[in-house]
């Protein structure tokens, strides 16, 4: 899934070398609940989201604080995740804290193993929350999955190459992206590599666009790739891809874009700022030699829409420790954790208001600028099963070698359709 891309990228970002995450135990002395025991709290954090030294200065403080609590870290790999969480909320003993992608916060809902936070969204500050972490969390009005941290993709440029072309500043609107684009083909270069079936791109146009991937009527989701908005968003695609060599019929893990741009001859690739540390690894002479900024919006006082990865927090309804589970989501979720999360990982903080600690870190920066409108894929329990065969990416590769874009666009959204509604 994109998502673990996201986060291993992201990750690699944050720290050139991250140490093996490892399940964490209490190493403090065991403390008593009220009914005269110790009250061990078990959470469940995916591989690779978060380094083991902030795991456990988090653990550390939090029993500090909570005599009588202990923290079982429990690290779970992102392999069969999803059937061993559906399990786990079905069952009696399920963990107390769980870190969920936040795309998949309805398909977990939708079981009805997941507590109901609603009533905590003001205490959390839910309405400083990006959207794209804490629209996804929200089904039928309830707020079942508590915003973590976010990752999403910018643009990492070239410098020389740009400066090269004479273009002295990143755009500011899709327009100007065109026309430097194209500058930036001179000379035997690509102006941008961007693969054809790269669609949390497009999803990001669509959105710019007043168009969605699929729409909501009344019970039953349909596809809206056919709408005249969503039709836009695809023309625009269109033409900036173009303006590259990328592949039409796959997307950037194939060939890898990081190994594509460190050849040096591609002046923009549109990634998570971690792609950044990957290039510089195969190409050093590169190094101190890259930019950021966000993708461009129709107009200049906005970045445009861009697609919101990263993970929420949900409590199970089976846990035993309700009260205690929400010290810990309300601490992960609060001020000093998020700071500490954003500093060290060089991800965007769960709200808007915290998107000044990480300003110095100029691809965070980026990032934090594009999230503040970031969106989410449709929060349908199926939508990983449009995932799975992506209806979409098959249009992309329909519409960039020759195909009717509104007949292409609607075959996708017929296939959307029936997925959602199996």
């Amino acid at each position: 899934m994109d998502q673990l891309k996201i986060r291993s990228i992201a990750a690699a970002a944050a720290i050139a070398v991250t140490l093996p995450l490892a399940a964490c135990s209490s190493s403090s002395g065991q403390g008593s609940d009220a009914a005269g025991g110790t009250e061990e709290l078990t959470v469940w954090i995916m591989r690779d989201s978060v380094s083991d030294a902030y795991l456990k200065r988090f653990e550390k403080d939090f029993e500090q604080r909570h005599k009588g609590t202990t923290l079982d870290i429990q690290i779970q790999e992102w392999d069969g995740i999803g059937e061993k969480i559906t399990a786990a909320l079905a069952g009696r003993d399920a963990p107390d804290v769980i870190e969920v992608g936040n795309t998949q916060v309805a398909q977990y809902a939708a079981s009805g193993g997941v507590k109901d936070l609603t009533d905590k969204v003001g205490e959390l500050a839910g309405a400083d929350w990006l959207p794209g972490l804490a629209d996804p969390g929200k089904i039928d009005g309830k707020q079942y999955g508590i915003p973590w941290y976010a990752a999403n993709r910018v643009v990492i440029y070239n410098k020389d190459l740009f400066a090269a072309a004479g273009v002295t500043a990143p755009p500011k609107t899709r327009d100007e992206w065109l026309e430097i684009t194209r500058k930036l083909d001179a000379g035997g270069n690509q102006g941008i590599y961007l693969p054809g079936q790269n669609w949390y791109t497009l999803a990001g146009f669509i959105w710019d666009e007043g168009g969605e991937l699929a729409e909501r009527e009344g019970d039953t989701w349909k596809g809206a790739l056919h709408s005249p908005e969503a039709l836009r968003g695809m023309e625009f695609y269109q033409r900036l891809q173009a303006l590259g060599d990328g592949p039409k019929d796959s997307d950037e893990a194939k060939p890898p874009q990081a190994d594509v741009f460190a050849k040096g001859d591609v002046a923009q690739i549109i990634s998570v700022p971690g792609g950044a540390k990957i290039i510089e690894q195969a190409a050093p002479a590169l190094a101190g030699k890259l930019g950021f900024f966000p993708v461009p919006g129709p107009t200049a006082g906005r970045p445009g829409a861009t697609f919101t990865g990263g993970s929420d927090l949900i409590i199970p309804e089976a846990s035993a420790h309700h009260d205690a589970a929400y010290q810990v989501v309300k601490e992960l979720a609060g001020d000093k954790w998020q700071t500490d999360l954003a500093k060290t990982m060089s991800y965007v903080p769960n709200r808007s208001s915290l998107a000044g600690v990480i300003e110095d870190n100029e691809g965070t920066a980026a990032m934090a600028a594009a999230a503040a409108h970031g969106r989410a894929t449709p929060n349908s329990p199926q939508w990983a099963a449009v995932e799975a065969t992506n209806p979409v990416k098959q249009y992309m590769t329909a519409v960039l070698t020759g195909s009717d874009p509104a007949k292409a666009a609607k075959e996708a959204s017929d296939k959307i359709t029936k997925t959602l509604g199996s």
